[in-house]
């Protein structure tokens, strides 16, 4: 096993994007043909792996995190940057439960039988090669290897030049526990090339990449999905609200603002706009408020939010529909449910968008008609996360809706194709 410096060197000899996915693509036949019982050796082999080369994985990440520091990160990238023991454990447990997940290949859907005696049906098959591009976080180059390699997809992965040493580093430890398993070695590749052009190459190679998902900030997706050549799942942004109805529980609502936006504001599904009825403005906001400013939250308010809360700056326009990724929340007065549900359609992302109530009627509403790829009632918009909603680790989470919508697991990373068994006949 090298150093973490030698494994950042090895950056320097890289191998270009468009071999790297020529190599993919000839494993990928090789990985969608393999069962389950062999797909699952080899996730146990990285989650055994991972524990037993932790300290080499921290080590890499350290340099990393004090990198990312010297050139000033944000205290926000800096948390989704850090993979420490805990971190590594928690990945490689993960890596466990997708092994006990269930296969998706091969996966048929019920037969039937046409007039002329044909059977037809649907068979679940790997997407392909997969490309993940994405900044920050190194538990990414993980999930989405083990994910993929469970839906027998090969991925490039194409990390943020600020965790170089940590993706590197993880590449090598899972390369070494695919070494006596029957996984391909070609089929998960770190892409060492850190380049902007690195990544308009991997998007445009058509014909060798079948899908590519870019996690990070809004100007990265954005570029993914105006410069590529195939099919992109986008994910701008997060901006979930949650609507505090005008009956609803006073310190029910309060554990859900506390939870969304303060557990870890530098998420995706953390709480970025509190939409409170204002029939309930004057019971709900000065307790609420008074806990935010002990947390240190800052809050940008509507001009009745500032008549309760008079710590609270007013809010711009631009606070509506605006991602904080920090301790700093919006906060509207509303008159109702439908100004609650209209702020959402204008504002929101697609992401999560949750209801405090105790009306059946409103929950049942704000399901319908609330936009979003997760939509919850009474419950933290923190729980939009593929781990919480059974998916094991996710790949990342869809805001448009074709061909996947929501945390994508396993499924989300196959396709289906028809199977048609016949007994000689021809088409009339």
């Amino acid at each position: 096993m090298s150093t973490p410096n030698q494994t950042t060197d090895v950056a320097m000899n890289t191998t270009s994007v468009l071999q790297q996915a020529q190599r993919a693509r000839q494993s990928a036949r090789k990985l969608a043909a393999l069962s389950r019982s062999d797909k699952d050796r080899a996730l146990f082999a990285i989650a055994a792996a991972l524990r037993d080369e932790s300290t080499f994985i921290s080590e890499a990440n350290a340099i990393d995190v004090a990198n990312a520091q010297k050139s000033g990160l944000s205290a926000p990238m800096i948390d989704r940057l850090t993979m420490g023991a805990k971190v590594i454990q928690s990945t490689a447990t993960a890596v466990e439960y997708v092994a006990s997940l269930e296969d998706p290949v091969g996966k048929r859907s019920a037969m039937s039988i046409r007039p002329n005696g044909l059977q037809v049906c649907k068979q679940r098959v790997p997407l392909g090669v997969i490309g993940m591009v994405y900044e920050s976080r190194p538990n990414v180059t993980v999930d989405a290897a083990v994910l993929c390699l469970k839906s027998g997809n090969a991925v490039l992965l194409r990390g943020g030049k600020e965790a170089i040493a940590t993706n590197l580093a993880i590449g090598e430890v899972l390369s070494r526990a695919l070494s006596s398993t029957a996984v391909p070695a070609d089929a998960i590749q770190i892409v060492s090339a850190h380049s902007r052009d690195s990544i308009q190459e991997l998007i445009s190679l058509s014909g060798l990449i079948d899908l590519v998902i870019p996690r990070g900030g809004e100007g990265l997706i954005r570029f993914v999905t105006d410069n590529a050549k195939v099919p992109v799942i986008q994910h701008y942004k997060g901006v979930c609200h949650l609507f505090l109805d005008r009956d609803c529980d006073l310190e029910m609502a309060k554990a859900l603002v506390i939870n969304g936006k303060v557990q870890r504001p530098g998420v995706c599904n953390a709480l970025e706009c509190l939409l409170v009825d204002a029939e309930a403005a004057s019971r709900l906001l000065p307790n609420i408020g008074q806990v935010l400013h002990e947390l240190g939250v800052e809050i940008r308010g509507c001009p009745v939010t500032l008549q309760q809360i008079p710590h609270a700056k007013a809010a711009s326009d631009n606070d509506w529909g605006y991602e904080f990724l920090a301790k700093i929340i919006a906060i509207r007065v509303v008159s109702d449910i439908e100004q609650a549900l209209a702020h959402v359609q204008t504002y929101g992302s697609g992401h999560s968008e949750s209801i405090c109530t105790n009306s059946y009627a409103n929950a049942q509403r704000w399901l319908n008609e609330a936009d979003a790829s997760c939509v919850l009632v009474n419950a933290s918009t923190r729980f939009n996360d593929g781990g919480e909603l059974g998916l094991g680790a996710e790949i990342g989470i869809s805001t448009s809706k074709l061909h996947a919508y929501g945390p994508m697991g396993l499924e989300s990373l196959t396709t289906e194709k028809w199977i048609v068994m016949g007994s000689g006949q021809v088409r009339q």
